[in-house]
């Protein structure tokens, strides 16, 4: 293809220079092929792309159509059920909600209801009226520790930074917050001004300290107080991992951080901002524990929980430990489950690091419950869940109520076009760039959101009573089953089977299955 490129080139420079010749008007040509074989010359002689430097000039045509293979296959091959991390049914679910459109389908279900892993609840024959049940019920979070409870929604928005977001993303989604009487989230990087909008705000604290730290990256309780004690923030969250990437640590590429950014954050400029994998304000479950109390006491006494995807099981259990040995107890934990989503990670951590969400939340629960702290604990789960089934399925693992983060996307008009780590989210929603951002109205897409949070809430309510069901509390393992291969089904029940209330306090009652990591686990020790 080189020697041809150079005949063609050659020919057609020939038949431009006769045409000009003949009548000078033909000089145009010269501006269209001059460049393109310049473009083709440049091809030829760089080194860096062998495709290129192969078939100069018509090899770029790969790399134009490998960047928009994704749109391409988004909206002229994909079906239904295609598409990834999310298909266009669960999609068009949250679209349709979030504009109060009706969701309802025709002709039955797109699903395999015979494939492995299939999923449903059982209905009862005794179901409820739906107007006999709470449209929006309410979750106690606080332990007897906690002297400032919050009463939470069951679906909630997720953890997602000022940042990796862009401003008017964060003021509808704090304004949605704020409309629909639920929380917002603030993901790991820091207290922002578009968080404080009149929504109730959980600030997450992680291994970066944003929003509280000195110039050196250490926590500072001083400036955590300034900002703990705020009326919008109604509890905090300590981090420890997220579900795409687990022991990493939190990515804002330097061409999101802004001057504005760096300022919130408490950080320096001009570079990409990486949280450290681990915290640095303790380093044992006992010390967890002291600070927890530390923040419980800077807040003025609001609840305390921490957030994690579970990796070593003998960890969490060393956590449990703790509280029962210091009776110093956590007011909620979130799990993020290993399906969880981020604007940037290593593909390996989003593919293969981390425990998913169902069998993690099951763990959780188990492991409260084993020590007898459940009681004390609530467990918010996130980990792709954006419809009421979704809730269902999460409460009937052990969770008490749900986040959403990619949902929350959707109603601002994500259009999952994986573009959030490149700064050129065409929605404006996962971006800095000034252009991009003006296209998201923060008056509109605020609603979008709160009537999103609204209908799944009343869709999960809905689903409650047909099972027969009034409260979300009364949600228990019997309640969903899974297609395990054909001819058999198991409900959650029989897949995760619940361990006795104080099983895990002696030694003589821990599970065999647990009982290895249970030896391992200690306060003195992650």
């Amino acid at each position: 293809m080189r020697k041809a490129f150079l005949i063609i080139s050659i020919t057609i420079l020939s038949l431009t220079g006769i045409l000009i010749y003949i009548n000078w008007k033909f000089s145009f040509l010269l501006l269209i092929f001059i460049p393109l074989i310049v473009m083709g010359l440049y091809d030829m002689f760089q080194s860096q792309k062998t495709i290129r430097r192969n078939f100069p000039l018509l090899g770029r045509m790969r790399y134009l159509l490998e960047s928009i293979g994704p749109e391409m296959r988004q909206y002229f091959v994909e079906t239904d059920l295609d598409g990834k991390p999310f298909n266009r049914l669960q999609r068009s679910i949250v679209y349709q909600r979030s504009k109060k459109e009706s969701d309802s389908m025709p002709f039955g279900t797109q699903l395999d209801v015979y494939q492995e892993g299939y999923e449903w609840i059982n209905h009862s024959i005794r179901s409820i009226p739906f107007s006999q049940v709470n449209e929006n019920p309410r979750v106690h979070i606080g332990s007897s520790q906690c002297t400032k409870p919050y009463e939470a929604s069951l679906f909630n928005i997720s953890a997602m930074s000022f940042g990796s977001l862009s401003k008017n993303a964060i003021l509808a989604l704090n304004n949605g917050a704020k409309q629909g009487g639920f929380y917002h989230n603030t993901g790991e990087g820091g207290l922002s001004p578009y968080h404080l909008q009149g929504g109730d705000v959980v600030w997450n604290i992680g291994t970066g300290y944003f929003s509280c730290r000195t110039p050196d990256g250490k926590f500072n309780y001083d400036e955590y107080i300034k900002r703990a004690t705020l009326e919008n923030v109604k509890m905090i969250e300590i981090k420890f991992s997220q579900g795409a990437k687990p022991g990493h640590g939190g990515i804002l590429p330097k061409e999101k951080v802004t001057d504005e950014i760096a300022a919130i954050r408490l950080v320096s400029k001009g570079q990409d901002i990486l949280s450290p994998p681990s915290h640095s304000a303790f380093t044992t479950p006992l010390e967890l524990m002291d600070f927890v109390k530390l923040l419980r006491k800077g807040s003025g006494g609001k609840p305390i929980g921490m957030k994690i995807c579970i990796g070593n099981k003998s960890e969490f259990l060393s956590i449990c430990k703790a509280m029962v040995e210091t009776q110093i107890f956590l007011d909620f934990i979130t799990v993020d489950g290993g399906e969880g989503g981020t604007g940037a990670a290593p593909q390996e951590y989003s593919d293969h690091v981390g425990m998913p969400l169902r069998d993690a939340v099951a763990f959780v629960y188990d492991a409260l419950n084993g020590y007898g702290i459940k009681d004390q604990i609530k467990i918010i789960c996130s980990g792709k869940v954006i419809t009421g089934f979704d809730i269902i399925r999460n409460l009937s693992l052990g969770a008490d109520l749900c986040n959403s983060a990619r949902g929350m996307m959707f109603a601002l008009g994500c259009i999952q076009a994986l573009e959030c780590h490149n700064n050129t989210c065409p929605t404006g929603v996962a971006t800095q760039n000034p252009d991009l951002m003006k296209g998201l109205v923060p008056e509109e897409k605020s609603v979008r959101v709160a009537r999103f949070q609204h209908e799944t809430v009343k869709s999960a309510m809905d689903l409650m009573a047909s099972a027969g069901i009034d409260h979300p509390d009364k949600v228990d393992r019997s309640v969903v089953s899974t297609r395990v291969h054909l001819g058999k089904t198991q409900t959650f029940e029989e897949t995760y089977p619940e361990i006795k209330t104080g099983s895990l306090l002696d030694g003589s009652t821990v599970p065999n299955e647990l009982f290895k990591v249970w030896k391992k686990a200690s306060t003195d020790k992650f």
